[in-house]
């Protein structure tokens, strides 16, 4: 997890955050960015940290409510996260303790999935 400050765009930081995030998941091929990310800097940051290929998922401009592919992927996620307590408001003083309760509430989230009792036929 990478936490800049505000007077550094999001496309401007990735190379650290990619740089690591290589090492700890080598196996990721693609990436799924927003608008945010687009254009020839990220492009050529993408490819200076692997073979990832980096895909902007744009917003529609349809009216009303259009689920869009792959986006709504980490809308679900975060309503998942939110379920807990301690995540529903910002509460922590430092990025750390948030990251530690965001993978805490990953982990219940998971470990709820695999207790499951499975329906045999």
């Amino acid at each position: 997890m990478s936490v800049l400050p505000a007077n550094i765009q999001d496309r401007d930081g990735a190379r650290g955050l990619l740089q690591s995030a290589r090492r700890r998941f080598p196996f990721i091929k693609k990436i799924f960015a927003d608008a945010g990310y687009q254009g020839p800097k990220m492009a050529q940051t993408v490819e200076a940290t692997g073979r990832w290929k980096i895909e902007i998922v744009k917003r529609s401009d349809l009216k009303g409510f259009v689920v869009l592919p792959k986006r709504w992927i980490v809308e679900r996620t975060f309503a998942w996260i939110s379920r807990n307590r301690r995540l529903m408001r910002d509460f922590e003083r430092y990025a750390t303790s948030v990251a530690g309760f965001i993978r805490l509430a990953m982990i219940r989230l998971m470990l709820k999935r695999l207790t499951r009792a499975s329906v045999c036929s």
